[in-house]
């Protein structure tokens, strides 16, 4: 799932479902932090206790960053399911 730092850090207790069952969250849009009010470290805390098993990645996509952690580890879970690209 993903998840910007713009919409607030209430979200994993407030849809919890959807964080109990992802494999992995994108919180994005982290070039935003010095200028909004949010906690990234309570988001991965709060997703993390709803799912101990659910891979976080911190990604800015208009400064292409966190971008090749989540690629790497997207390749892996296609890997994993034997589909071939």
């Amino acid at each position: 799932m993903i998840l910007s730092v713009t919409e607030g850090e209430d979200k994993p207790f407030k849809y919890p479902l959807m964080f109990r069952t992802s494999k992995a969250l994108i919180v994005n849009k982290v070039d935003l932090l010095p200028y909004i009010d949010c906690n990234i470290n309570r988001i991965i805390n709060d997703a993390v206790s709803l799912n101990p098993d659910l891979r976080t990645f911190e990604i800015s996509c208009t400064k292409r960053e966190g971008l090749d952690s989540w690629k790497e580890w997207l390749k892996e879970e296609i890997n994993k399911k034997g589909v071939h690209h």
